[in-house]
């Protein structure tokens, strides 16, 4: 019997709520304030496939479709950005280009321990001069007899701290008016990979994103992705789907912050009744839930077309894009509401500013998804 697929997206939903609810919300102020990795939490979500969201059953995972997985993101980014930050990442731009680039040997050595949570992925291509300038990676891979020798330094990098495995990308040589860039499997283990000291953000502190430091790091020759040359190819394709991770974990920080927004603004009482009673308050609810609801359509529009097997990049930043815009007005709404506790620790509203902001610096700032949108429309465009 089929289950019908608003049904399964509901059934999802629930499921992934009441895990998020019950094993990440009493813990999510601490480990946001002592910025703690949950490992015991994390063991609990691999054992539960949500680091295998999109794997081909074969590899261990539980090949769902986007919106599905989607929907995981947001329900845990809902409860905990930080976690919900770890599983975007690690299913979106750590194995997805496996699933698109990786070679049939990579793909039955990789996959199985990536979709288990036995190995965390991180993606590794800001450098100190390359950030939205993609093309300017400095770390360099020189071939040798039997591999590659890796020298450089990453910034930033998401799951940096605790990652078993990074994709790393490193200039292989030049082609006429750039630089070629390559794509390499850097285990965590291997001579010459090292760690920074864990980044003290504003947000996201239960992350832990660190530099990665690359010196002679020998790499096995097998332990390349896709072809030499491919690294703009890879890159590219990764961060649309990238993209989809971050529109789902924003807007989980919004529908987070708007139902404990709703929740005050009932109970609190000014001049003798519930705020929610105000015009102006109900005026900034009515605005939230409306701009929710907007990128919800949006990202589940970039889902559809991901699922489709269709260009969906495009799509996939104005999600982005949105999405991101929409948790940092609706947080910051939602600070206002709370007034002066607003801007207390003592209230999750609080960190759910703070972890707003960033969702429209990585994975491409929002001033970079106009330009991508920008470029796909005026693309087709007969001018």
């Amino acid at each position: 019997m089929q289950i019908n697929p608003c049904m399964k997206h509901k059934l999802i939903r629930d499921s992934v709520r009441d895990f998020a609810e019950t094993e990440l919300a009493p813990i999510a102020a601490d480990i946001d304030r002592n910025a703690v990795f949950p490992l015991d939490v994390i063991k609990k979500m691999g054992k539960l496939n949500y680091f295998g969201l999109q794997v081909p059953k074969e590899f261990g995972g539980v090949a769902m479709d986007s919106v599905s997985a989607s929907i995981v993101i947001e329900e845990i980014s809902r409860v905990c950005a930080a976690v919900g930050l770890c599983i975007a990442v690690h299913n979106g731009v750590a194995i997805y280009p496996f699933l698109q680039f990786a070679n049939a040997e990579q793909k039955k050595r990789y996959l199985p321990k990536l979709a288990g949570g036995e190995f965390i992925g991180a993606f590794s291509l800001t450098e100190a001069n390359a950030g939205s300038d993609s093309a300017s990676v400095e770390t360099t891979a020189i071939r040798k007899k039997d591999g590659y020798v890796l020298n450089g330094t990453k910034i930033f990098v998401t799951n940096g701290g605790v990652c078993d495995l990074a994709l790393i990308f490193a200039l292989t040589g030049f082609e006429p008016g750039r630089p070629q860039s390559s794509v390499f499997i850097v285990e965590s283990n291997y001579a010459g990979f090292l760690r920074g000291e864990l980044e003290d953000l504003c947000g996201m502190r239960a992350n832990p994103v660190s530099s990665l430091f690359l010196e002679d790091c020998c790499v096995p020759e097998k332990n390349l992705l896709g072809k030499v040359g491919d690294g703009m190819k890879i890159g590219l394709s990764t961060l649309d789907t990238g993209r989809i991770g971050i529109a789902a974990q924003a807007l989980g920080i919004a529908q987070g912050a708007f139902e404990a927004a709703v929740k005050y603004a009932k109970e609190r009482q000014q001049f003798k009744k519930p705020i929610a009673s105000l015009q102006t308050i109900q005026n900034y609810i009515a605005d939230m839930a409306t701009e929710i609801t907007a990128a919800r359509l949006l990202l589940y529009r970039a889902c559809s077309l991901k699922d489709e097997k269709v260009p969906f990049g495009c799509e996939a930043s104005m999600a982005k894009l949105y999405c991101s815009s929409v948790a940092s007005k609706v947080t910051s709404l939602a600070v206002q509401i709370h007034g002066g506790y607003g801007y207390s620790k003592e209230y999750d509203v609080e960190r759910y500013f703070r972890d707003a902001k960033v969702t429209e610096i990585y994975e491409g700032t929002s001033e970079i998804q106009r330009l991508v949108i920008a470029r796909s429309i005026l693309s087709q465009l007969i001018l």
